[in-house]
């Protein structure tokens, strides 16, 4: 029986590839959406990184990731997300949880609370990473 962490080649990277540290003063100015600020870490040709930080009462522009996953991670603060038909889908997290958007699902992202709100961003696939919209997908 083979364990995978024993396997080398393609499917597995290069099992000489150092591993890497970005600072967090080193993060940039990333593509913006409207009520947001996004700070990216790293972005290759399949994972973008980064931070996103929304301020009290702030609602973000409509939005979606394009062909990439997105997975959060609230540090602080709370997220609510709308999506889906009419945009009347609505989840809230808070430090600690997660929060899941599909890849092309029409979203904005909002802070209720009267504190700042920072979250982790994890967005896996291709392509660009964010296109601003009109609006939310429209009713069914």
């Amino acid at each position: 029986m083979t364990n995978d962490s024993d396997q080398t080649g393609p499917a597995h990277g290069d099992p000489a590839r150092p591993c890497t540290h970005v600072p967090g003063d080193a993060l940039s100015e990333a593509d913006p959406t409207p009520g947001m600020t996004r700070r990216l870490a790293s972005h290759t040709e399949g994972m973008w990184t980064g931070t996103v930080d929304t301020e009290p009462g702030t609602v973000s522009g409509w939005h979606h990731h394009g062909e990439n996953e997105t997975t959060i991670y609230i540090v602080s603060g709370v997220m609510r997300i709308e999506s889906g038909p009419g945009g009347r889908e609505v989840v809230e997290a808070g430090p600690g949880d997660f929060l899941r958007v599909p890849a092309g699902a029409v979203h904005r992202e909002s802070n209720p609370t009267g504190d700042p709100a920072r979250a982790v961003v994890v967005r896996c696939g291709s392509g660009e990473p964010t296109f601003n919209t009109d609006g939310p997908a429209p009713d069914a």
